[in-house]
């Protein structure tokens, strides 16, 4: 069981103009990390408005999905590209996790071998045991013994699971196109694809992806374009953004140029884990969140199912859905017309404290 040993701050506080904010505020990143008692750590970016949070909001975990760690997915320097500004611009104290095996957190030795057919590296247990650390260590750095998390896509299901696991942690929970195991058939991580293993129906394809994969700046698109119901890809997504996105991915793994085409390394056990999900067995239950609970889903989604969204919402005790009907996975990415805004609007309003009726009321 991992636990935290020691709060260890790098570096100096950066101020930089806050890139996605309406209001163009400065915003102050503070990048740390987390040490482990097995050695290894956790990279963690806050992200904080002027001035600090209003005192009555709660300070709010990011959780990335399988392939993109946190800055690359959360906080890009380009308009509309930091979804970790937004919500500091609404008075909360933000921070941004990698996993380990992602972006500035340890990577297991065997990332540093071939992929081979090694077991799949960073399953959901061993995100749940990243993501407390991170939440011991968010509510040392806030002061707040609660944290609201947003998780994405696999990221969603990792938060899920640790609050489920972890509710007297958390505050609020958000996750959004997020699988859950809402149907057993899926066309993209389900059965027939290469995510099963074709001499053992029902298993995942340990051989084909080994403890981790590699990703092409390409790769990171593919799925993304096919979303878009337009021949001009920057109708839906600025350019702007799509190559910050790009750039920073590759830019988080230090061995990518070292390869050609260049690549990032990212841990085969989100895939595991999804193939599961997408086959109907479910690695957590919702019924256990008893938390208030969103959940957002893109009409253009092709990695969650409404299946698994309905799910969420109907076994949580506290849970709402909110679906945006042209939004592709990459929601807090795309342009504001196309979802963005709407996505924003549900995030920060749902992250609003309740308000607390004066005593005689």
């Amino acid at each position: 069981m991992m636990r935290l040993s020691t709060l260890v701050l790098m570096g100096t506080t950066l101020l930089t103009p806050g890139v996605a904010c309406a209001a163009e505020a400065t915003i102050v990143r503070t990048d740390r990390y987390v040490d482990l008692v097995s050695g290894e750590r956790l990279f963690v970016r806050e992200v904080r408005p002027p001035g600090g949070p209003a005192k009555i909001n709660s300070a709010v975990l990011l959780i990335h999905g399988a392939r993109v760690p946190g800055l690359a997915s959360f906080d890009l320097p380009v308009p509309a590209g930091s979804l970790a500004a937004d919500i500091a611009a609404a008075g909360h104290l933000v921070y941004i996790l990698d996993l380990r095996g992602y972006g500035a957190s340890s990577r297991p030795s065997a990332m540093e071998q071939s992929p081979s057919a090694a077991e799949a590296l960073i399953r959901t247990d061993d995100a749940v045991a990243d993501i407390s650390a991170a939440v011991d260590a968010i509510s040392e750095w806030s002061g707040d013994t609660k944290v609201s998390i947003v998780g994405w896509a696999t990221g969603g299901h990792w938060a899920g699971a640790f609050a489920a696991n972890s509710p007297q942690s958390v505050d609020r929970l958000v996750v959004y196109n997020t699988l859950y195991g809402g149907a057993s058939e899926h066309e993209t991580p389900g059965k027939g694809t290469p995510l099963e293993d074709p001499q053992k129906p029902g298993n995942f394809n340990s051989s084909a992806f080994g403890a981790y994969r590699l990703n092409t700046r390409g790769s990171l698109f593919t799925a993304w374009d096919k979303s878009i119901p337009a021949n001009d890809k920057t109708s839906w997504r600025d350019e702007r953004v799509a190559e910050a996105f790009a750039d920073a991915a590759l830019a988080s793994d230090e061995t990518s140029a070292s390869r050609q085409p260049p690549s990032l390394r990212s841990p085969s056990g989100a895939m595991a884990d999804s193939f599961e999900l997408a086959i109907g067995k479910r690695q957590w239950a919702a019924s256990a969140l008893t938390v208030p609970v969103l959940v957002i889903r893109s009409g253009r989604d092709f990695w969650s199912r409404p299946e698994d969204a309905q799910a969420i919402v109907d076994e949580a005790p506290r849970a709402e859905l909110v679906t945006i009907p042209e939004a592709t996975h990459f929601v807090h990415l795309d342009r504001p017309q196309v979802g963005r805004d709407a996505f924003l609007t549900a995030v920060t309003r749902f992250l609003e404290p309740t308000p607390t009726r004066p005593e005689g009321e």
